[in-house]
């Protein structure tokens, strides 16, 4: 499977004559995953499947690519901004990881509670909720979750969604689409290429207004996308421990450390910690989204650094590891372009916050 998998991937980006050929026979799987694609949106765009309008603005941050692409830091850093400009948001997640509800006649939504491990609401929902201290609800029907949060929450203004580009279900007022350094890789649709939906994409229009969505594009690293805003990511020069504890990166000077990473580019995270400095005796890449009970971590390899994500996982067994925080930097130019979306985007009965 995994020999599958690596090499449809490189079929995605690669230029190799066998990429093209490997490609060139999946084809026709994708031409019938596109028309399935097209059905879907022209049954919510004619009305036929019906969107669910949310008494909030809702920004989603999503993706066409498969994988992960650094999604949940572009949420963080978006939540943070608006939080600065005082409006009071709320987070909305498919919570991808967490067990499901055993109760099946029940909606699988449930609040990120203090006490919530990442079983229950999946490691970055919870990395959000204690890190932007905001309220966030997650479930496969993200409606039906935001309208709990709103509920539970009324004074939340917006609603920010972790995902779901292709949640038609949930009407939006503002996306953000990102990539990475792929791009769109071969510009074909799954299984052929690495898209799960045609890119460009059709301009969509909001099903109460009428008036079309805002779509910008956001890219975590290289500039492949035409009309992309980069983003700027850096590690932080500290590390910290589930008791707060903080320690400068510089200070292990040439004590060698250990490092770990279960997300979707363990690698870049290591070279992160190489570029800081960091002597890395042993490193350990784990699958995106990785059970790290019972993982077994050996002291001999030195202190544990980890990624924020990892840690809100990892440090139920080891609070001793340390988490290094990711910087995200979103433009400034983009972040107008959002205030000002967002503030058009205002139900007739949401009070504006300070400043807007």
């Amino acid at each position: 499977m995994n020999a599958v998998r690596h090499a449809l991937m490189q079929a995605w980006v690669g230029q190799r004559a066998q990429d093209h050929v490997l490609a060139a026979c999946l084809w026709p799987i994708s031409a019938v995953f596109g028309a399935l694609v097209w059905l879907r949106r022209t049954l919510y765009r004619l009305g036929v499947l019906k969107q669910r309008v949310l008494p909030v603005p809702v920004l989603v941050v999503g993706n066409v690519l498969v994988g992960g692409v650094g999604k949940t830091p572009i949420v963080m850093a978006l939540v943070q901004h608006l939080t600065q400009q005082g409006w009071r948001v709320g987070v909305l997640s498919r919570g991808y990881g967490r067990l499901p509800n055993s109760d099946k006649k029940q909606p699988d939504i449930r609040p990120v509670l203090a006490n919530s491990t990442a079983e229950d609401v999946g490691d970055e929902p919870l990395l959000i909720a204690r890190s932007c201290h905001v309220p966030v609800w997650v479930g496969s029907d993200r409606a039906s979750a935001g309208l709990a949060l709103l509920k539970q929450h009324p004074d939340v203004q917006v609603l920010v969604c972790d995902d779901g580009l292709q949640h038609w279900p949930l009407a939006r007022d503002i996306e953000l689409c990102v990539f990475d350094e792929r791009g769109v890789g071969n510009g074909h649709l799954l299984p052929a290429g690495p898209l799960r939906e045609p890119w460009p994409r059709s301009a969509w229009r909001h099903p109460t207004t009428g008036n079309e969505v805002p779509t910008w594009v956001v890219q975590t690293a290289g500039q492949t996308v035409p009309g992309a805003f980069a983003v700027q990511r850096t590690l932080a020069s500290f590390a910290r421990q589930a008791d707060g504890t903080q320690r400068n990166l510089q200070s292990w000077g040439n004590t060698p450390v250990q490092a770990l990473a279960g997300i979707a580019k363990p690698e870049v995270f290591f070279d992160m910690l190489r570029a800081h400095g960091v002597q890395l005796a042993h490193t350990q890449a784990l699958p995106d989204h990785a059970d790290v009970r019972g993982l077994t971590l050996n002291p001999a390899w030195g202190d544990v650094l980890c990624t924020e994500k990892d840690a809100v996982k990892l440090w139920a067994q080891h609070p001793q590891a340390w988490a290094v925080p990711l910087l995200t930097e979103l433009p400034e130019l983009l972040l107008h372009a959002i205030d000002l979306a967002l503030k058009a985007a205002q139900r007739p009965k949401l009070s504006s916050p300070h400043g807007h």
